[in-house]
């Protein structure tokens, strides 16, 4: 289990030889309490992260919820519904067709074998690869499941619009990849700090009063 409060310090240190702005702003956000996940289905984690994808918490949210009821109306649960016999009722929770045939070749790997508890020993790369075989699971896709359920410490989610976008307003780089290098091997909390930052809208312009 990673300390905290030793992260914060560690991060923060590097941050304030880089980046006095995003040094600033790590500061204000604090030691950052990292709940375990709660999930211990991979399979299910990547279900997840495939109906969260390019979509608000509450769009998000709100499509998993008829999904649940979906499946309780018909006295199964909801992996059960990700099945080509079973499309037309998921697009009519809201999911496109794209994320449809995502989560029922996620459902066809698990049930060949490949999201076994063997993924926890490879090292990121390795499993990215094997995830990014599946059709519908990208990179990011691979990156989500690395830091929020495998609690890999050192990936920075390059193609994560908002961890991406947070670093370079602090911090004016371009090349976030090559910037987060000085954080290795704790670039997964460069990360979790970017969206936090984010969330807190820190360094954002204050609205000035309304013209009258």
């Amino acid at each position: 289990m990673h300390d905290p409060d030793h992260l914060h310090h560690h991060v923060l240190a590097i941050a304030a030889r880089v980046s006095p702005p995003l040094a600033e702003a790590i500061a204000v956000v604090g030691p950052l309490a990292i709940e375990p996940p709660s999930r211990t289905d991979v399979a299910a984690r990547l279900c997840v992260e495939v109906v969260n994808q390019q979509l608000s918490i509450r769009a998000a949210n709100a499509i998993r919820a008829r999904i649940e009821v979906a499946a309780a109306g018909l006295g199964l649960v909801p992996r059960d519904l990700f099945v080509p016999e079973h499309t037309d009722l998921l697009r009519a929770c809201g999911l496109s067709g794209n994320k449809v045939r995502a989560l029922q070749a996620i459902r066809a790997a698990e049930a060949m074998g490949h999201l076994d508890d063997s993924l926890a020993a490879m090292t990121h790369a390795e499993r990215s690869a094997i995830l990014c075989r599946i059709k519908g699971v990208g990179p990011w896709t691979a990156d989500m499941i690395g830091i929020f359920h495998y609690g890999d410490p050192d990936i920075w989610p390059v193609g994560d619009v908002a961890a991406v976008g947070s670093l370079r307003r602090l911090t004016g780089c371009d090349d976030t990849t090559a910037f987060a290098a000085a954080f290795a091997p704790h670039r997964s909390w460069l990360a979790r700090y970017a969206w936090r930052i984010k969330d807190l809208k820190f360094g954002l312009p204050v609205p000035g009063p309304a013209a009258t």
